[in-house]
């Protein structure tokens, strides 16, 4: 019935839409779900506002009872950052109230917060189960008394009362409180004067909401709260926030046993990767700052060059606080590449002037003459290293999207290395540069010493198969088209693959399992923790968080979706794994 009522009307009114790339679509028990897929390129909030307005002018060919369509943009920030693992000593139903009134309006003031999932929990339901043979005999149907339920549960303003002093607002309080109120509300007044309750005619009992999901951590039952960032928050700070609030809450109530435990936190990778990626760039510094002491035998004319690596990275810093760049992965790892290059200009500059200085020129006019000699090569050179770049950071495919930050603090920094070769290093080297001095037997003259017969070794070697090469062309062709050849087959021959990005290993997977659609969600539970315990039984695997019920690509039906599970795995380190 969904599938013709619902689902093809609206399949049929969202093929209209521009831009689409593929449309597929779920039916479920009173609920349809779609997932449209556009070209790239396609505005997505002005394609959101046609397919609103679309499903607006068809309500009148949709079933009359159906509720208002939700539509939402699929990004990467639905899928949680945190996933919460929260016990108690409380009473079940005690304390999924406690979670539900008191925990998460908490977690949901956090700023950047999105969205809160609370998954799992035994919620508190007042059940009313009528007995048919009494309802016949008193001559009662279910709807009478649903009647009576909602009439007898009403809270509403009814007006107020005035005065010359004073204006009081009037209330009608009619919320049932009990299970006893419930049970003694009055259906009927027999001819007799007989009043029929409700207790004469069901059982009330106070019992527990059957379940549609459940929830485990590490094979425990727990309550699993799932919290999504808003798309411009910083996911760290929202982290760091959440484990705040966690201690807070923990504190405030200790005396319901209550505990929380982060069972998963995506931010862990991604503070790992910076750290990774800062401890690399710290390392390119000190590389390069070692390899220039090593060619320019003088300290220092290499402190007048490393001196540009700082300059340089802060007005980078500037740069990219006026394009509104971050410090993320992809700006850390452009930041690690151009440490090599920012030391470029300013090494070609010095060691002009440094030969100006040896034809005994002071060191005001060795500056002034070398930078008039390689002023134009050094922009030029720079400006090659721009135009590969920039073009990556101002064009408007997916590829830029993902690498624009990154080529955009390489133009910056490289810009702003070749104004500090251009002004700062020809200011420094005028003022205390000084010739190089390679006599005495000190440890330092011996390590320098050591170092240039071992490059006056290379060079030799180089010149020495530069000269074979010169008198052997014919072979030296031959071995270049060879080498060409067998490099250029290895795409074909499929020795090198191809693919969007590369594979990396996060520390965890995600298993997600279908069952049959009749499942029952005691059935799906038994099979799921099968699964669970295979997994939990394997030396690498670190922690298993368990969702049965629903997935976390999945909206659930108003009937809940039983047949489906998933399993976050979490694994140990990789160093720790077995092959």
């Amino acid at each position: 019935e969904v599938e013709n009522s619902l689902t093809r009307k609206v399949e049929d009114a969202l093929s209209g839409l521009e831009g689409i790339d593929k449309i597929q679509s779920w039916s479920f028990e009173g609920m349809s779900m779609f997932f449209v897929s556009f070209t790239y390129g396609t505005d997505i909030d002005r394609s959101i506002t046609l397919a609103q307005n679309t499903l607006s002018s068809k309500m009148m060919e949709l079933p009359r009872d159906i509720l208002t369509p939700t539509i939402s943009k699929v990004t990467v920030d639905d899928k949680p950052i945190i996933s919460l693992s929260a016990t108690s000593s409380l009473e079940a139903t005690a304390f999924y109230d406690l979670m539900d009134k008191r925990v998460l309006p908490e977690l949901s003031s956090i700023k950047g917060t999105a969205k809160i999932a609370m998954i799992g929990g035994q919620a508190r339901e007042v059940q009313i189960n009528l007995d048919v043979q009494r309802m016949r005999a008193y001559g009662l149907t279910p709807i009478q008394i649903q009647g009576v339920l909602r009439a007898s549960n009403l809270d509403f303003p009814t007006g107020s009362l005035r005065s010359p002093e004073t204006n009081t607002s009037v209330r009608l309080s009619g919320k049932l409180m009990s299970v006893e109120e419930i049970s003694n509300l009055i259906l009927m007044t027999t001819p007799t004067g007989t009043q029929i309750r409700l207790k004469d005619v069901a059982e009330v009992i106070d019992a527990v909401k059957d379940p549609t999901m459940l929830a485990r951590v590490d094979g425990q039952e727990a309550i699993l709260v799932n919290l999504l960032k808003q798309a411009d928050a910083n996911a760290i700070e929202v982290s760091d926030a959440v484990r705040a609030t966690i201690n807070k809450l923990q504190s405030e109530y200790a005396d319901q046993g209550l505990v929380l435990t982060i069972a998963q936190d995506s931010t862990d990778f991604t503070r790992q990767s910076i750290n990774s990626v800062l401890f690399d760039l710290l390392l390119a510094v000190l590389c390069v700052a070692v390899v220039i002491f090593l060619f320019l035998h003088n300290v220092r004319n290499a402190m007048i060059v490393m001196l540009v690596v700082p300059v340089s990275l802060v007005a980078t810093f500037i740069g990219m606080s006026l394009f509104n760049f971050t410090l993320n992965l992809m700006s850390l790892l452009g930041l690690s590449l151009v440490i090599g290059i920012l030391v470029d200009d300013a090494i070609v500059v010095i060691e002009n002037v440094y030969r100006h200085i040896e034809m005994e020129k002071n060191r005001a006019k060795a500056t002034w003459d070398a930078m008039k000699e390689i002023g134009f090569t050094v922009v030029t050179v720079t400006a090659v290293l721009v135009v590969v770049f920039l073009p990556i950071a101002l064009t408007n495919t997916l590829v830029s999207d993902i690498l624009r930050q990154f080529a955009g603090v390489v133009v910056i920094s490289t810009l702003f290395s070749l104004l500090t070769a251009l002004t700062l290093v020809p200011m420094l080297t005028s003022r205390f540069s000084n010739p190089d001095v390679k006599k005495g037997n000190s440890v330092y003259q011996r390590l320098l010493a050591s170092f240039e017969r071992g490059i006056t070794a290379f060079s030799n070697w180089v010149a020495g198969l530069l000269t074979w090469s010169l008198s052997h062309k014919r072979w030296l062709g031959l071995m270049v088209m060879v080498i060409s050849v067998a490099v250029l087959s290895l795409f074909p021959l499929g020795f090198i693959g191809f693919e969007f990005l590369p594979e990396v290993d996060r520390g965890e997977f995600i298993v997600q399992l279908e069952m049959p659609k009749d499942i029952s969600i005691e059935g799906s539970n038994a099979l799921v923790k099968k699964a669970e315990d295979w997994f939990r039984a394997k030396p690498e695997v670190a922690s298993v968080i368990t969702m049965v019920g629903l997935t976390s690509d999945n909206t659930q039906s108003t009937q809940g979706t039983p047949y489906l599970a998933e399993l976050n795995v979490k694994l140990v380190p990789a160093k720790e794994r077995k092959d």
